[in-house]
């Protein structure tokens, strides 16, 4: 083989290398970054009322807690609330304002807090936990509340103590 061959192919082989570091460099995955994408995608399906991906966001056992005291939900009596109102087409929208979102340090489990915005409850926050279970982030505990203001807290404490 010539020298003139050779230099280009050496080239060629050294571009190349460079090239597939740098891409699995960018494929390599943000734990904090993959836990957004799920609760992305929950809220996302919520307002498409597209019972099927949202429910696969959870993990078998997860826990969800809605803005009522009794609303306790294990995943299958959420789904009882839930999917014939998706069935129905009728779903609904939580705009994100702002997210915390921490790892653990194994990376394998995050919680989070996020501040939503609801065309009917206003602000409200969502706080919750992912646990990463073979090789998926899944929503084990979701929490939605809506957050009372100090200056008001006595006064909707008395309407809460009314109305029970």
């Amino acid at each position: 083989m010539s020298s003139s061959l050779a230099t280009p192919t050496i080239f060629m082989k050294t571009f190349l290398l460079i090239l597939i570091l740098t891409v699995q460099g960018f494929a390599a995955t943000d734990p904090a970054r993959e836990v957004e994408n799920v609760l992305n995608q929950l809220h996302e399906s919520a307002t498409k009322a597209d019972g099927k991906l949202y429910f696969t966001l959870f993990s078998s056992d997860a826990v969800f807690m809605g803005t009522d005291l009794t609303e306790r939900w294990t995943l299958e009596e959420f789904k009882k609330y839930a999917l014939p109102r998706f069935a129905e087409g009728k779903g609904w929208s939580y705009i994100v304002k702002k997210r915390n979102v921490t790892l653990a340090p194994l990376k394998d489990v995050a919680w989070f807090d996020e501040v939503l915005e609801n065309k009917n409850y206003g602000l409200c926050r969502g706080t919750g936990v992912l646990v990463k279970s073979m090789g998926h982030w899944k929503i084990s505990q979701y929490n939605l509340t809506i957050p009372i203001p100090n200056g008001v807290a006595d006064s909707v404490v008395k309407l809460i103590q009314k109305g029970n």
